[in-house]
């Protein structure tokens, strides 16, 4: 294939790639994804020599490449990260979870859609910082191929800009050589997160209850039923009177009667 511009993706074709990621991840794409859907699948047109959607839609429904479709899920449900997203959330954390705290307890937090792994070592940071050892971080992914980014634990610089300069001494180690202009988590951080594959929109393992869960940004790919499906299940997970938080371009209004909000996108379980 000669053309470095992306053909047509027919309202056909749109469509048989929404119903299959519906299907297979649970999520919605709306019309306005339509770009976003083009642009990442015609990567993957290029790579594997095809001239058309319907040719690729084909290719990865088929059994025998079921590795092509794993590749095609993984691009739609990428997104790019930063350490420190959205400070609010880490100021909560340290300033209300974390002081409130009792001297004996451990906090157990779970980073439900954790990418490539910025903001599970962000929170891994926080509480090393304030609290040693008296934590427990578990960090889940739909893809297998950002939580194997995340157990490298390798980062360009520009990711990096809004780590507390302390922290960024405390736990990172500069790259030399080929890793010029990266960082890589230290050993001992590293070695503290859980790492584990979990469908969110599927019914969860026996992972038990945690005292924080961060769901961000993963919200605005469900429609209603499956985001329904997917707090219902979260709740389970969550100690009385822990907290949730979510993307701030996501709200949770109306989804469980349980969730209280607190501060934008910062929600509390009430007791029963």
């Amino acid at each position: 294939m000669s053309s470095s511009q992306p053909v047509e993706l027919s309202d056909r074709d749109f469509d048989r790639f929404k119903t299959l990621f519906y299907d297979k991840l649970g999520i919605h794409l709306p019309d306005a994804k339509r770009t976003l859907v083009c642009t990442r699948l015609w990567k993957r047109l290029r790579a594997t020599g095809l001239n058309c959607f319907n040719d690729y839609y084909k290719l990865i429904t088929k059994e025998e490449n079921a590795a092509e479709l794993g590749i095609a899920l993984e691009l739609i449900t990428t997104n790019e990260t930063y350490f420190f997203r959205e400070p609010k959330h880490f100021e909560f954390l340290e300033n209300t979870v974390i002081a409130s705290l009792k001297r004996d307890a451990t906090l157990r937090i779970w980073s439900a859609a954790c990418s490539s792994g910025e903001e599970l070592y962000s929170i891994a940071m926080t509480l090393k910082n304030k609290i040693d050892n008296r934590w427990e971080l578990l960090g889940s992914d739909i893809n297998q191929s950002m939580l194997d980014k995340a157990h490298q634990a390798i980062y360009v610089d520009e990711r990096t800009d809004k780590m507390p300069e302390e922290y960024r001494h405390l736990y990172c180690r500069k790259g030399i050589q080929q890793f010029e202009g990266c960082i890589r988590i230290e050993p001992a951080l590293r070695s503290r997160v859980k790492l584990q594959r979990i469908e969110l929109h599927q019914p969860l393992p026996e992972i038990g209850e945690f005292d924080v869960i961060f769901l961000r940004n993963v919200m605005i790919y469900f429609n209603n039923e499956i985001r329904k499906r997917v707090v219902d299940s979260i709740m389970s997970h969550i100690k009385p009177n822990g907290y949730l938080f979510v993307g701030h371009s996501e709200s949770l209004r109306g989804i469980h009667p349980a969730l209280k909000q607190l501060a934008p996108a910062i929600y509390q379980v009430q007791a029963a």
